[in-house]
C-alpha cells in the first residue's frame, strides 16, 4: 500500500449476522468523512472527540435507513456543549453513497480539560428518521446518561426500541510517515436480531428454547477483547476483524455501503427559509452594508444576498453576490 493512498474499506460500514447466535451488526471505518465535518471548523479537542464519535453512532446506525431517508442523531444539552447534530442522508439509489454531515454548538469559555463527554450536562439524546415528503416523522428520546454518547444511544435502543444494542468506538488523529496528520474512526455495533415469527400463531410443536441471554454475554465477552488498533487502524480489514473475534459464530457480510460528507445547504434553500418574513422583518437583519447573510452550520458555507430579492415581499432581480 503506498503512504497517502486511501484504503478500500475507508469511509464505510459493513453490515454483517452472525448466524450462530442470531445477533447483526456493522463494521465501520471513517477517515476522509471526519476530515471532511471537523476541517470546517476550529473546535476544542474535547468537541472534536464528540462530534467524531456522533459522526460514528450515525454511521453505524444510518446504514440501516432506506433509500433518500433521513435519519439524524440530536443531543441537546446544559453543559458546556449545549447541542451536537448528525444528519444521514441515505443513498439516492442502489450502490450509491451516502452522505453525512454534523457540527456542534459550544460555549468556548465552558469547556473543560475533563473528560469529553463531562462537557455534556443535563439533556437528552435523540433519534429522528425523515421517510420523505408526506411522511409523518419519527422522533425518539432517552435522557443523557451513562459515560459516553454510545452509553446513550445504547440506552435509547434498549428502553425505546426494546433491542439490546452494544457499540465498541474508537477514534483520533493519527500520522503515517510521509502524510500530515489526519483523522481516522472505527467501531463496530451488535443487535439482538428480532426473533422470526414471533408474532406467527402456529400448532406445531415449540422449538427448544435457546438462551438468548447467553448468545448475548457471549457475543459481547468476545467484543470486548476488541483493540483500538483494530477498530481504527489502516491495517485489518472489517471482514478480518469480525473473523478474529467472531469466527465460532459463523460471520455473514453483506455489500458495504459507502459513505462520504455532504452537506445540503444551497442559495435556494436559503432562500426558502427567509420567505416566510416580511419587508421590514429583512430589514432588521440587514448588515450595515446592506445585505442579507447567512451561514451553514454544517460547512461554514456564506451566503450573501440582497435584501430586495428574499422574503415574501421580494422583488425580481437584486444585485446578489
Amino acid at each position: 500500500m503506498t503512504l497517502g493512498q486511501k484504503i478500500a474499506w475507508d469511509d464505510t460500514v459493513l453490515p454483517f449476522q452472525l448466524d450462530n447466535s442470531d445477533m447483526r451488526g456493522r463494521v465501520a471505518r471513517l477517515d476522509g468523512v471526519l476530515d471532511g465535518i471537523l476541517g470546517q471548523h476550529d473546535y476544542p479537542a474535547p468537541v472534536e472527540a464528540l462530534v467524531a464519535e456522533m459522526v460514528l453512532l450515525t454511521a453505524l446506525i444510518g446504514q440501516t435507513v432506506k433509500l433518500r431517508w433521513k435519519l439524524s442523531l440530536q443531543v441537546q444539552s446544559k453543559g458546556a456543549v449545549r447541542m451536537i447534530a448528525t444528519d444521514y442522508y441515505a443513498p439516492e439509489e442502489e450502490g450509491g453513497s451516502a452522505r453525512i454531515r454534523a457540527y456542534a454548538s459550544f460555549d468556548r469559555e465552558r469547556i473543560s480539560d475533563g473528560a469529553p463527554f463531562e462537557q455534556v450536562g443535563e439533556g437528552y439524546f435523540a433519534i429522528l428518521i425523515d421517510q420523505g415528503e408526506g411522511m409523518q416523522p419519527y422522533q425518539g428520546i432517552t435522557p443523557v446518561a451513562g459515560a459516553s454518547l454510545s452509553d446513550c444511544a445504547e440506552a435509547y435502543f434498549g428502553q425505546s426500541e426494546q433491542l439490546p444494542t452494544r457499540f465498541q468506538l474508537g477514534f483520533g488523529k493519527s500520522m503515517m510517515p510521509g502524510t500530515g496528520e489526519s483523522w481516522r474512526a472505527g467501531g463496530v455495533m451488535l443487535q439482538h436480531m428480532p426473533k422470526a415469527g414471533e408474532h406467527v400463531q402456529s400448532e406445531a410443536p415449540a422449538p427448544v428454547a435457546v438462551d438468548m441471554n447467553e448468545n448475548w454475554s457471549r457475543v459481547n465477552i468476545l467484543l470486548d477483547t476488541v483493540e483500538e488498533l483494530e477498530l481504527i487502524g489502516p491495517v485489518i480489514p472489517p471482514t478480518d476483524l469480525l473473523l478474529r473475534l467472531f469466527h465460532e459464530e459463523a460471520p455473514r457480510v453483506y455489500d458495504a455501503q459507502q459513505v462520504r460528507f455532504g452537506c445540503t445547504c444551497s442559495e435556494d434553500r436559503v432562500r426558502q427559509s427567509l420567505s416566510i418574513y416580511s419587508a421590514r422583518d429583512i430589514e432588521k437583519m440587514t448588515t450595515d452594508d446592506g445585505r442579507v447573510t447567512a451561514d451553514c452550520q454544517f460547512c461554514g458555507q456564506h451566503y450573501d444576498l440582497d435584501p430586495a430579492t428574499v422574503g415574501f415581499e421580494a422583488k425580481e432581480g437584486g444585485n446578489d453576490a
